[in-house]
């Protein structure tokens, strides 16, 4: 797995766990959950985040980092039998699933870090 820093493409997803279902989504999108421990076969993970939004706590985001979006999508392509198999075993715990979007990485020139363009 590629250090966190790395990432160029992030897939991000909104979810509503089914009643009863919370806890078991959150050890399934967790950072160390079910879909964690798939990703981390590929080539180009660096990471996943699951957060739960303060103001409405039935809603969660996941955050898939990858180097680069042909690295997801070799990944995908190259387990999508069992990409299908682990999104089908998740149905049962969501009530709804939406993709937000899928966003590449700004690089910034030389040395500057991101908050010095603030």
């Amino acid at each position: 797995m590629q250090a966190r820093n790395t990432w160029g493409y992030l897939i991000i997803w909104q979810f509503r766990p089914r009643a009863g279902m919370e806890s078991k989504f959150e050890e399934t999108y967790a950072s160390d959950g079910k879909w964690a421990e798939f990703f981390r076969r590929g080539k180009g993970y660096c990471g996943t985040e699951l957060a739960q939004d303060i103001n409405d706590p039935g809603r969660y985001l996941t955050f898939d980092f990858w180097t680069s979006r042909q690295a997801y999508e070799q990944f995908r392509e190259s387990n999508l039998s069992e990409y299908k198999r682990i999104d089908e075993l998740c149905e049962e715990m969501t009530q709804t699933e939406l993709e937000l979007g899928r966003f590449e990485r700004i690089a910034t020139s030389g040395s500057e870090s991101p908050d010095a363009r603030i």
